[in-house]
């Protein structure tokens, strides 16, 4: 078996934020108390000095550039909007560049937490499960200054027709071309949701809630496009965004907006790592035989409202005739083709191994792992128990609380500590995920220069960092800075100098 091949895995996760007022206060201003918890945040890193201008959303995969976007008017109306406000565009964004290699910041009317780029499942879960704690705190701390109870949710609809996102990045070789990765990709992205769906309590369409019937996704409602650059509007299932943020004639960022926002850590790992796997398969087997479903907008819509879990689908050829069959192709393809000498490799093929299994016989055989058996199982009870219809609002208002980031009172976090659910790391381990960048990516030397360094910090971006030196700016190129011992090299000089001048020649 040829040497594995490395690709990086980063998630951005946009929150929900709910500020408790009273009636005759007026509506609220979500984005000033977005702003409001992001500034809260007291973790090590550097404000306001993010690199937008190294940021091109335009750039399509299929090698053209856009002039517009869908969501350029939504943006133009957001920059409307805030340009009334007593603050620059940079103050509304707030921008917190952490010492862990991550990204903490305002996206219009949400806190967003970007994980620093990981090189295994197991370290983005870890990171992701930071980004709650942090955002958690910063929740705890803006509600006793506002002296009222401010409330955090990490799911992705706010059931009236409004979806955020949780998008996954993975960086990979550009070697594979953008037509085989596409076609390798749609029907895995599609099903994969009958592991990776955090489930919900209702079907919505854009702007409109439908009807009061449990699915096994929150995104699934939102998808209209097959291939797009857009990612706000008529969504696509294959984000075609051309911005690696990286070396652009080797590398490519494969976005995935087609996915939820998981509470389960177990489920952020197989959902992950799975995608990361076929990845790998589809970069040393770029021309298998990958099934191709027949209508695949509608079935990432019947998938995930199946009553009865059967998750039938229409492929070309009749090769498979549900998603547990489509899934576990992959996984056999996976096995065939990625090298598995690293170890969590062959753990996560055993878990997604395991969860086909459990699914086929007894979806809530996984309700201790996956968010959407957990989810069903738990309301389900309370609305026997209470003799609740379908319709009654208050199996939406269960469904958030499963969401809600507060110990004493989210679902998933009381199911978490009563051992019903899969524990996660523990806080201690949270807290120092914020400031441990994972080692053998370059997300070590972005932060290790966060931390030595925060004054003389000029501009940061995901592939590089601007610092100012005594004899001018001196740049930190991470364009192509992969390789484990050149990343090595880089924290040692970095670890040795005294002066940000002592870091010129570093990319020699």
């Amino acid at each position: 078996m040829e040497s594995p091949i490395p690709i990086l895995i980063g998630v951005e996760t946009e929150y929900g934020i709910h500020v408790e007022r009273s009636e005759g206060e007026g509506e609220p201003d979500v984005v000033a108390d977005s702003i409001a918890l992001v500034r809260c945040a007291s973790e090590p890193g550097v404000w306001m000095v993010w690199d937008y201008s190294a940021e091109d959303p335009h750039r399509d995969a299929r090698g053209f550039h856009v002039d517009q976007l869908r969501q350029d008017t939504d943006e133009a109306a957001y920059v409307d909007q805030d340009a009334r406000r007593e603050l620059s565009y940079v103050e509304v964004k707030s921008d917190l560049a952490l010492s862990n290699g991550g990204r903490f910041y305002n996206d219009h009317a949400h806190p967003e937490f970007c994980t620093p780029e990981c090189a295994t499942p197991g370290e983005l879960a870890q990171q992701d499960r930071a980004g709650e704690w942090l955002v958690r705190n910063c929740a705890r701390t803006l509600g006793g200054k506002l002296g009222r109870p401010v409330r955090i949710y990490k799911n992705n609809t706010d059931f009236q027709g409004h979806s955020y996102g949780c998008h996954e990045n993975y960086l990979l070789p550009r070697a594979l071309p953008w037509e085989k990765l596409a076609r390798a990709m749609q029907a895995f992205l599609v099903t994969r949701q009958i592991y990776a769906g955090a489930g919900k309590f209702g079907w919505e369409a854009e702007d409109r809630f439908l009807e009061s019937h449990f699915q096994i996704s929150q995104r699934a409602d939102f998808f209209s496009e097959l291939q797009s650059v857009d990612t706000m509007q008529r969504r696509p299932l294959i984000n075609t965004r051309d911005e690696p943020h990286a070396n652009p004639s080797l590398y490519r960022r494969f976005h995935v907006i087609l996915g939820d926002a998981n509470m389960s850590p177990f489920a952020t790992r197989l959902k992950v790592g799975a995608t990361a796997l076929v990845l790998e398969a589809a970069a040393r087997a770029p021309d298998l035989d990958w099934p191709v479903l027949e209508h695949p907008l509608e079935a990432v819509r019947s998938i995930s409202r199946d009553p009865d879990f059967a998750w039938k689908v229409r492929c070309e050829r009749n090769r498979f005739a549900s998603a547990l069959e489509v899934q576990s192709w992959y996984l056999e393809m996976a096995g065939r083709w990625c090298n598995t000498a690293e170890s969590w490799k062959t753990a996560l093929m055993s878990d997604w191994a395991q969860v086909m299994k459990d699914l086929a016989e007894d979806p809530f055989r996984c309700r201790h792992r996956l968010d959407w058996p957990a989810k069903l199982h738990w309301i389900r009870r309370f609305q026997r128990d209470e003799g609740l219809s379908d319709s009654d609002p208050w199996l939406r208002s269960l469904d958030l609380q499963y969401h809600l980031l507060d110990p004493a009172e989210g679902l998933f976090a009381a199911l978490e500590s009563s051992g019903e659910m899969e524990a996660g790391e523990p806080d201690e381990a949270s807290a120092r995920a914020l400031r441990s960048p994972p080692a053998i990516t370059r997300a070590a030397v972005r932060g290790k220069l966060i931390e030595k360094f925060p004054a003389r910090v000029l501009a940061a971006q995901w592939d590089h960092v601007l610092l100012e030196g005594k004899a001018g700016v001196v740049r930190v190129d991470l364009t192509d800075l992969f390789a484990p011992d050149d990343i090595s090299r880089y924290l040692q000089r970095i670890e040795a100098a005294r002066a940000v001048d002592d870091l010129r020649g570093l990319d020699d």
